[in-house]
């Protein structure tokens, strides 16, 4: 025993002995209002599909899809964001079944905000993957390589019939150059001011959206490279923000969330706009497969996940486990 009777003279422990005493002098605090529910609906399905690779993840029918929503809804969740997956013989080099009014997305919009009207952030995937037959974000030009310009008119299309069927918020996904300014100035033109956008500011070129692929039913073959960022680098991801910020950003996201923590405690300390991060579906299975073999205890995991994203400075995560988790921090486990 040291011979110092004041030592040591300061206790952290303190603040830590009691579950009451540790919940009041948290620094960060996670709630139900901060998640956004991602949710696919599929076309041509009279049930729900399961997703193999993200155990407890569905493609939805419109009717499951309505019932998913009322349930985030009354869980607290604040968001949903919806992506489209069409029959694969409505593909096509273009995407057309994005833009179509009575496209699976924009039908789905419509259904969820039949169901909920205002009481959830209907988002909606603005992006050509899922619609076309290439599986890539925007229109090919002849050499094979996606044209940048072409696809921007495309997005343009997108936001329009979007908007016109309820979208809230809308969220370009595919990392082209110009996006934001050129889907805001649709926007506008169309008589849709207040539809906000999200945009997808960071998105890295990442190992793990693989489960997302089965999800959606890509048709990809290659990779996302030459639009989507290099992991290798951070500075480059400032510059987009401004970027984004420049042409219009409403809110802006970072995504994958957990692998790129810093990225995103770097951009929310850099702007004055909501911020978001997506815990991507590979984030999500890591955890799964991890507790369906007994490794760590799920729930504890899936609370401490989101917790770093949100101490890391996301005020909104889309998270797989939206819902779930909103249930269990309204009933204090969180």
């Amino acid at each position: 025993m040291t011979a110092y009777a004041n030592f040591p003279g300061s206790r952290p422990r303190r603040l830590r002995t009691t579950p009451t005493m540790r919940r009041m002098v948290a620094e960060t605090r996670l709630d139900p209002a901060n998640l956004i529910l991602p949710a696919f609906v599929r076309e041509g399905i009279d049930a729900p599909v399961a997703i193999s690779a993200m155990p407890g993840v569905h493609q939805h029918t419109l009717d499951t899809l309505r019932k998913a929503a009322v349930e985030a809804v009354s869980a607290g969740v604040s968001g949903i964001m919806l992506f489209g997956v069409p029959e694969d013989g409505k593909k096509d080099a273009r995407g057309t079944a994005g833009t179509d009014p009575d496209g699976i997305l924009q039908v789905a919009l419509r259904a969820v905000r039949e169901e909920v009207g205002d009481e959830l952030v209907v988002m909606s995937d603005l992006c050509l993957d899922e619609f076309t037959d290439h599986g890539h974000c925007g229109v090919l030009d002849a050499d094979g390589r996606v044209d940048n310009d072409a696809t921007l008119e495309r997005y343009a299309e997108m936001a329009q019939v979007q908007a016109d069927a309820g979208a809230h918020v809308v969220g370009p996904s595919g990392m082209m150059d110009g996006q934001v300014g050129v889907i805001r100035d649709s926007l506008d033109q169309t008589g849709h001011e207040d539809v906000s956008i999200l945009a997808y500011t960071v998105k890295y070129s990442s190992a793990f959206y693989g489960p997302f692929r089965e999800a959606v039913g890509s048709s990809l073959t290659g990779d996302r490279k030459t639009y989507q960022q290099d992991p290798a680098n951070a500075r480059e991801s400032l510059r987009e923000l401004a970027l984004d910020l420049a042409e219009g950003a409403d809110m802006v996201m970072v995504k994958p969330a957990g692998p790129y923590l810093d990225i995103l405690a770097k951009v929310a300390e850099s702007v004055d706009v909501p911020v978001a991060a997506y815990q991507i579906s590979g984030e999500y299975a890591m955890i799964e497969a991890a507790a369906e073999k007994g490794w760590i205890d799920r729930d504890k995991a899936i609370v401490e996940s989101l917790t770093g994203i949100r101490r890391a400075g996301a005020q909104m995560i889309l998270t797989y486990w939206a819902t779930e988790a909103a249930q269990w921090l309204g009933h204090g486990r969180g």
